[in-house]
């Protein structure tokens, strides 16, 4: 004979009481003054960790991205500049990779610290616009923006502009706000530190110069000295490495010039709206997941039945909002909608090759653009909900990750781009090196997708030499070829190769000449294999 247990009435009742209480907490630890910045910062750790774990199985069968290679040997020496890029991004991995390994975990685990520290700045540029119930759903919603997951797997100037945009922005409020001569500096600061990340901050900074002069209080501002402190102060600030650029001949600004500039205005066409098409698609899912979660806050069950339109226009009513600073909404809203045109428009005037990857850093306003409209009405409940849908899509990215992992190698077997085995020509390098002669192997040559993934994978960690471009990164010199000899890696298919030849029949005639083969294979499945022309230069006598 079975029996049924039936749980009782007052069971029933505290599991509802202890589930409310819980909600009740998140949402009094979200506005609370004392416990929101605790809540956001755990939030963002968490959010790195489980992030961290997801990409290290999401990139198993992978070698890191060339351009966390290329950060990786740029903070190997702490320049004022590194050929293409200033030098602010080089420096953070120098400075991380004191504390950890060369190893693909420790830059997944960068990159999501990254994202973490950009999302915190995200919250307090929040808290500057709406009410920290607003600011809560913001930071939320930019976890959920695959920039700030899935798209933010590789470490580089784009990356890190997720924390020095905002910064900027950050101290355009505060400034605005209080207009004292010690806002101008900070602002001056967070400006300079922005654009020693990327030239392409300018986009940023020249938005919210344009937002200053057409906002209604701008007499206000522009009559205090913040603005004037602040620009002076990051004319100070930049001396150093404008020095550095006058002495590099403006080599950053020639490799933008020769890598970036087209002349077919079709393919200016498609490429800019391939850049707007994939941004707008990116931002749709943290805002489709945001008004899921406004929708679904209590007696949603009967109006989807009843009403469903009742879902969408309940969360919407006019009237004063407390809980928007209208003033300070204007700025976001104005410095939001200028880089989101401003930078198409040029690449259609000006001709200029559009990439996706630019929109990184432009577009970490836009949760709080739209939350911060007045007629938006949060419910409490909301903060739970989206608090929800977040951990539940982490942690089942985490457990599927590895099962994602798989279907795509399998469907994409012979992407030698993603899948090629050079962290093992890296090592196998290495070895033949010390057959060779005994001493450290110290410089790599070919083309910076070659030799990038040498400089980090190698236990000697060769300095990288790009010889057939202009742009060197400052890292080793043709004297330190000539001195310590190098190992030529290249692409046999690439077309630069006939260029590169010539340039090793130049400096090391002699140089021995051999064809490696490398494929890896993850959880027994193989990788595509890959064929290298390997020139070998011996050290100078």
């Amino acid at each position: 004979m079975s029996t049924t247990s039936i749980p009782s009435a007052r069971a029933r009742a505290k599991t509802r009481v202890s589930f409310g209480r819980f909600r009740a907490w998140l949402v009094a630890c979200a506005t609370r003054p004392e416990a929101r910045l605790w809540l956001v910062i755990q939030f963002a750790i968490l959010h790195a960790v489980l992030w961290t774990f997801i990409l290290i199985n999401l990139k198993a069968a992978q070698d890191v991205h060339m351009d966390v290679a290329e950060a990786w040997g740029w903070g190997q020496k702490f320049l004022l500049g590194y050929g293409k890029h200033p030098p602010l991004s080089g420096w953070v991995a120098g400075v991380w990779f004191m504390a950890f390994p060369a190893t693909d975990w420790a830059t997944y685990a960068l990159a999501m610290a990254t994202v973490g520290v950009g999302m915190v700045i995200c919250w307090l540029v929040a808290l500057r616009v709406v009410d920290a119930r607003r600011a809560f759903l913001v930071v939320v919603m930019i976890a959920l923006y695959p920039i700030f997951n899935f798209k933010g797997f590789k470490y580089n100037p784009d990356l890190l502009q997720l924390v020095t945009l905002p910064l900027v922005v950050l101290a355009y409020l505060n400034a605005f706000e209080k207009r004292s001569w010690q806002s101008g500096i900070l602002l001056g600061l967070a400006g300079a530190l922005a654009l020693m990340t990327k030239y392409w901050v300018l986009t940023m900074i020249g938005a919210i110069g344009l937002a200053a002069l057409i906002h209604p209080e701008r007499m206000r501002f522009l009559l205090s000295p913040a603005p004037w402190a602040a620009i002076a102060t990051m004319i100070v600030a930049m001396i150093p490495h404008v020095v550095w650029l006058a002495q590099a001949h403006f080599m950053p600004l020639t490799y933008a010039g020769d890598t970036y500039s087209l002349e077919d205005s079709g393919q200016v066409h498609e490429l800019v709206t391939g850049y707007v098409l994939h941004n707008v698609a990116l931002l749709a899912l943290p805002v489709a997941l945001a008004a899921l979660a406004m929708a679904l806050v209590p007696h949603w069950l009967p109006l989807l039945t009843r009403a469903p339109l009742r879902l969408v226009t309940r969360a919407w009513a006019r009237g004063p909002n407390p809980g928007v600073n209208v003033s300070q909404a204007l700025n976001v809203w104005m410095i939001q909608i200028i880089v989101a045109v401003g930078p198409p428009l040029g690449a259609l005037i000006f001709s200029i090759y559009m990439k996706t990857d630019w929109g990184i850093s432009l577009f970490f306003l836009v949760p709080l653009v739209l939350v911060a409209i007045p007629a938006l009405r949060v419910q409490s409940a909301a903060l739970f909900n989206i608090a929800a849908i977040w951990l539940v899509l982490s942690v089942a990215t985490l457990m599927a990750s590895p099962w994602i992992a798989a279907r795509e190698m399998a469907a994409n077997a012979g992407n030698t781009a993603t899948y090629g085995a050079r962290s093992e020509l890296a090592r196998e390098l290495t070895q033949v090196w010390h057959a060779r002669f005994a001493s450290r192997w110290a410089v790599v040559a070919g083309t910076m997708e070659s030799i990038q993934p040498m400089v980090f994978y190698s236990p000697d960690h060769p300095a990288a030499l790009v010889p057939i471009e202009a742009w060197d990164s400052g890292l080793t010199s043709r004297e330190d070829v000539k001195r310590y000899g190098f190992i030529g890696v290249f692409d046999p298919t690439d077309g630069r190769l006939p260029a590169f030849e010539k340039w090793v029949a130049e400096v090391a005639p002699n140089a021995e000449r051999i064809v490696m083969t490398t494929r890896r294979f993850t959880h027994g499945r193989p990788g595509p294999s890959m064929s290298w022309n390997i020139y070998i230069a011996a050290p100078g006598k």
